[in-house]
């Protein structure tokens, strides 16, 4: 039995899509190698052998959901199971066994919207494949979009319940409308095709996520100055010039018995020159001797 840690089917994200130069397939175009190259160093895609990738062959149902689940990381990580969720739980066609049952599961937990009855030896067709990548991406978080509407000719052969998603997937550059103007919604959709969209879903993903600040540690100093007044110096250490600083914001004295000094921290602004002179970064205050001084980052407006 697979064990629920398998079904993560996880490909971390590094902080830049870049790639080596060394390129194995033969049949792929200068304008696709870029993004199958990358794809295929992250285990995302694979060629039909060690020299092809047939850049213009069809993509299966199954091969779609597996790429788009590795290529926007999606996984489980987060929900618990009372048993072990099988494909046979969801689908009318996936065997339990199959090469692409984990990536269906995953999808299926991941709002993918796929069909009960899907066909995963069946091709798929652009609009299919630009709907549940949008849906995909979108799993991951909110992204910024220009409010506007893309014309597209042949917008009556779409299917009305993947209109938005698709003006979406416009909106975000992952794919484009040929020179007429036209999306092709029902036409097949080719394996150089797909890897050049989940490589550019991937170029949203990475740039839009909000990777979280850096923590910074600032040292709390009291020294005694009367009795009843302590002098507290917040401390961010040495800096290698003055544009680094520090500043109270204000001192709020709570229950417990303590002084708590919100502070907020402002680093050298770009364009801007600073002596290069090593420099503590520090800013000072006065409490009452009655209370414990502690600092803690000031909530943004």
């Amino acid at each position: 039995m697979k064990k629920i840690a398998a079904l993560t089917l996880t490909t971390a994200l590094v902080s830049s899509l870049t790639f080596s130069s060394a390129f194995a397939f033969t049949d792929v175009e200068d304008g696709q190698a870029a993004a199958i190259s990358a794809l295929q160093e992250r285990g995302i895609v694979s060629g039909i052998d060690k020299d092809h990738f047939v850049p213009k062959g069809k993509i299966s149902y199954a091969q779609t959901v597996q790429m788009i689940v590795k290529g926007m990381n999606l996984n489980m990580d987060t929900l618990r199971f009372i048993k072990q969720p099988l494909a046979s739980d969801i689908y009318t066609s996936i065997p339990n066994d199959a090469w692409y049952a984990d990536a269906f599961i995953i999808a299926h937990y991941n709002g993918m919207n796929i069909p009960k009855d899907v066909n995963p030896n069946a091709t798929i067709t652009r609009e299919q494949f630009g709907e549940m990548l949008v849906r995909a991406l979108e799993k991951k978080g909110n992204f910024p979009l220009v409010k506007m509407f893309i014309p597209i000719k042949d917008e009556a052969q779409i299917t009305p319940e993947y209109q938005g998603a698709l003006q979406r997937l416009l909106l975000y550059k992952i794919a484009d409308l040929d020179k007429e103007g036209m999306f092709n919604p029902k036409a097949e959709l080719t394996r150089g095709e797909a890897a050049g969209w989940i490589f550019n879903a991937m170029r949203v993903l990475e740039t839009h996520i909000q990777k979280p600040a850096p923590v910074e540690d600032v040292s709390v100093t009291v020294e005694k100055v009367t009795e009843d007044v302590n002098k507290v110096t917040l401390s961010r250490g040495q800096k290698p010039n003055s544009g680094y600083s520090i500043a109270i914001q204000n001192v709020r004295f709570d229950q417990n018995g303590q002084a708590v000094i919100s502070y907020t921290l402002q680093d050298p602004k770009p364009d801007t020159m600073y002596a290069d002179v090593i420099t503590e970064a520090k800013a000072v205050t006065y409490v009452s001797s009655a209370y414990k001084a502690v600092a803690e980052p000031a909530a943004a407006n």
